[in-house]
């Protein structure tokens, strides 16, 4: 493989270095800013070609031996294990306003300044609740590598203490997954999937010569048959793990969506409802929470001690269990539950004063966007856990009217370039 000697120069969002060689950019996996490293060609495009480190030549201060032991043996975890936590986030905050402004429009003069990433916790590692690991044809358990579907054994520094205690040793089908989760009352559940259909199976690399479309259509049809429902065996604890935000309690499938980070649900939910109380949102509210799964958002709304009061809640996901697990624990909320696709759903819905808005990684997208400018609602909190995606997401919103009052970002899986953003918008 073509080594290059490279001069890291800048961040890119996703958690690559930049460089340059011969005039087209490199974007370098496992280099820092300021960064001097030989690296490997691993992908070359006309614009553009991808690297991965070899060797540090000359190291940044800010780098530091890796955290966790799995990504440093090639697991695709913890991407940034081997940058100091300070200085992670402040490549995702250089990354996030690089986005908003590329993306977004957002550029210098825009104002609230773009947010800095902020920590959701003090340590870095063992903060993680949930993990799916994979199950090799021989029956190693642990993380996919990077880029191939060689089974990385070695344990990541992500999960908390126990998640992972013996579970090399459980005896899981080969070419299976496994969901593992922990409760807020410390209990372990570990639900076994059945193998995805040999279509479906997660290979390796990035293959050269093709077509953006081309990886596009590949990696939807990959997606529609992994996502499609396996069957699923407990094989510890229960087929639900009992979870928490406040004093509400919720019991959730242990394959359905929960945050991965323990700290996330509690500082998510503060900050909805604190952007709302600075956007200076009074009264009495209806709310349609969009994306909104088993109705965090929701309970964190109408238990708020705030300036508004939520009269009525309209909650809308595609997850029936997600949604089942909401009406249990909200069932003295005012929160009428909808299963269906959002764009389609809000448009019988009573207009909302309020919008909470937290799709999946690809973003709202602009027929749920115009949707909720339509409804014309005082005020719009918009979460994305995707930088390209939010921003894209936002500037469709500032298009139509609607000001971005304030903003926060999160460091929502430490140790990686990952960002959770959220942003408060209402006209004018």
């Amino acid at each position: 493989m073509t080594e290059l000697d490279l001069a890291v120069t800048g961040y890119a969002n996703g958690g690559l270095g930049i460089a340059r060689h011969n005039g087209r950019v490199v974007f370098v996996a496992g280099a820092l800013p300021g960064e001097r490293v030989r690296a490997t060609l691993t992908q070359e495009r006309t614009s553009f070609a991808r690297a991965s480190v070899v060797d540090v030549v000359d190291a940044s201060p800010h780098r530091i031996d890796p955290r966790c032991p799995a990504a440093a043996a090639g697991a695709g975890c913890c991407d940034l294990s081997f940058a100091t936590p300070d200085h992670a986030r402040e490549l995702g905050t250089r990354a996030l306003s690089d986005v908003l402004a590329r993306i977004g429009g957002f550029g210098d003069r825009h104002r609230p300044l773009p947010p800095h990433v902020e920590a959701l916790d003090e340590d870095p590692t063992g903060w993680r609740v949930r993990t799916r690991l994979a199950v090799g044809p021989d029956g190693t358990i642990g993380l996919r590598s990077r880029g191939s579907a060689e089974i990385i054994a070695v344990p990541c520094a992500g999960p908390v203490d126990g998640l992972l205690d013996g579970v090399g040793g459980i005896g899981a089908a080969p070419g299976a997954e496994l969901v593992v989760a922990a409760g807020a009352d410390g209990r372990r559940h570990i639900v076994e999937l059945a193998p995805v259909p040999a279509g479906g199976r997660r290979g390796g690399g990035r293959p050269g010569g093709r077509s953006g479309p081309d990886r596009r259509r590949r990696a939807q049809r990959s997606r529609a048959v992994r996502s499609a429902p396996r069957a699923e065996r407990v094989i510890e604890g229960e087929a639900q793990v009992d979870q928490a935000v406040g004093e509400r309690r919720w019991r959730i499938p242990v394959t359905g969506f929960w945050q991965a980070h323990r700290s996330a649900p509690d500082v998510y939910s503060r900050a909805a409802v604190d952007l709302l109380a600075d956007a200076g949102v009074t009264g009495d509210v209806h709310v349609w929470d969009l994306y909104g799964g088993a109705g965090v958002f929701s309970g964190a709304l109408c238990d708020a001690d705030a300036p508004f009061t939520v009269t009525s809640v309209d909650l809308v996901d595609t997850d029936a269990g997600a949604l089942a697990a909401a009406q249990v624990a909200l069932a003295d909320a005012p929160v009428t539950a909808h299963r269906g696709g959002v764009a389609e759903t809000v448009a019988g819905l009573a207009r909302p004063e309020l919008v909470i808005s937290d799709p999946p990684r690809s973003g709202a997208g602009a027929d749920v966007v115009d949707a909720i400018v339509g409804a014309r609602p005082r005020a719009v909190v918009h979460v994305g856990c995707d930088a390209a995606a939010f921003a894209r997401d936002l500037g469709r919103f500032a298009s139509q009217g609607y000001r971005v009052r304030a903003w926060r970002a999160f460091d929502a899986f430490p140790m990686t370039h990952h960002v959770e953003a959220m942003a408060v918008l209402s006209p004018g």
